[in-house]
């Protein structure tokens, strides 16, 4: 929609990782000098943690575009609180392993035997599990297991722990002592600092071809932060909505009171609830899962958003002509009374004065109130855009799942 509107090659903004669009922050350069310090080791464990939203996955998704598969084999698994076994049968299923119907034993045979395969033909292996707060004990202390392979003294294998800030209170505890000690580097990936979000903005446009329009103010860029609290996956949400809105309105400059706006539509919709991150006044917008709004019939897929061809009106039309029209026949009885009003000294009066000015009030109390219904049409004309924005949002986040699996 606004991608269209503002000519973009794409939507920079979307929920979903994606490492084309990976932003260098100070944050994100530490992490990425410990990930890199630890593939130089090709051994042990690494934990990286964050709130949700902070890049984990996007950052992990850049390390391995860099690296020649070649000399690295790495595979991902995104953890659901599985069991000790079954942590063991995702792991080697990663691998492209079989395990259904065969013992613990011959997976824990049959993974060795691949690690041992990747290292004589030169390749270090790498196994890395996001979503790792999910992991109860026994699954950690698997995944530690797996890390005693060998070959000629040489690790087989590494692994890369991903989680939420609760990991690690989690690796702090006494029954993973032993994984602790096999930890060679750690990092918390903090919010953005505020001066970045507009290098990371302009960064994500113009990588879809932005060419400066629309233009963010400075107070718009405060506002953005103020409510996102430097979490990337926060600005994503409340930059694409802004950028709707821009779209809608047909605006070139962006400022601190578009994104206020759009602030106060998404704390009012109920859809884009999220679980809090951090202070934010937008705890209550887009992080977590959306809820379904009904039980669904099965129904057929609708096209992709970017098929539909959108024109952006020359000018939105948010309330009915016929509120327009009396709008308008008020203001035009103001204007004749008022001149009436002004030559009342030169010519014969015929009405009197002070019931000229009780016409004045009933008049201007009519036009407030219908300046009042105005306002109400238009918040309500954004939040079903909003909703309808969701909706198109979810829908693509539960496609791409579809479309990896296919």
């Amino acid at each position: 929609m606004y991608d269209q509107f503002y000519g973009l090659q794409g939507r920079p903004f979307q929920l979903t990782p994606d490492p084309h669009f990976y932003f260098e922050s100070t944050t994100h350069r530490k992490a990425l000098s410990y990930l890199g310090y630890g593939l130089a080791q090709g051994e042990g464990f690494i934990v990286i943690t964050g709130d949700i939203g902070a890049g984990k996955t996007t950052l992990v998704g850049h390390l391995m575009s860099t690296i020649d598969p070649a000399r690295l084999t790495a595979t991902k698994i995104v953890s659901t609180q599985v069991e000790g076994d079954d942590m063991l049968r995702l792991a080697a299923q990663s691998f492209g392993l079989a395990t259904d119907g065969v013992a613990k034993a011959q997976i824990l045979r049959q993974i060795e035997a691949y690690l041992q395969g990747q290292a004589r033909a030169g390749r270090r292996s790498l196994l890395i599990v996001d979503e790792a707060q999910n992991l109860p004990v026994s699954a950690i202390e698997e995944l530690r297991m797996l890390s005693n392979f060998q070959l000629g003294g040489q690790s087989l294998l590494q692994i890369f722990l991903l989680g939420q800030p609760e990991f690690r209170d989690l690796v702090r505890s006494p029954e993973l002592e032993q994984l602790r000690q096999r930890v060679i580097a750690t990092h918390h990936l903090d919010p953005m600092l505020p001066q970045e979000v507009e290098p990371y903005i302009s960064h994500r446009l113009t990588l879809v071809g932005w060419t400066g329009n629309p233009y963010f103010t400075d107070d718009a860029l405060d506002a953005i932060y103020a409510a996102t609290g430097g979490v990337p996956r926060r600005i994503n949400a409340l930059v694409s909505r802004v950028l709707l809105l821009g779209a809608l309105e047909q605006l070139t400059e962006i400022d601190g009171q578009a994104v206020q706006a759009v602030i106060e539509d998404m704390g009012v919709d109920e859809d884009v609830s999220a679980e809090p991150i951090a202070p934010s006044v937008l705890d209550s917008a887009g992080e977590t899962a959306p809820q379904p709004i009904a039980p669904a019939e099965p129904v057929a897929a609708a096209p992709a958003p970017q098929a539909v061809a959108w024109q952006a009106p020359a000018q939105p039309d948010l309330v009915s002509p016929a509120v327009h029209e009396e709008i308008e026949a008020l203001r035009a009885e103001i204007a004749a009374l008022r001149a009436m009003q002004n030559h009342a000294s030169y010519a014969a009066p015929t009405v009197d004065p002070e019931a000229l000015k009780g016409c004045f009030a009933l008049v201007e109390e009519r036009l407030s109130g219908l300046e009042f219904r105005v306002e109400e049409q238009d918040a309500a004309l954004r939040r079903v855009l909003t909703m309808l924005v969701d909706w198109v949002e979810r829908d693509e986040r539960v496609a791409d799942p579809e479309r990896n699996a296919a």
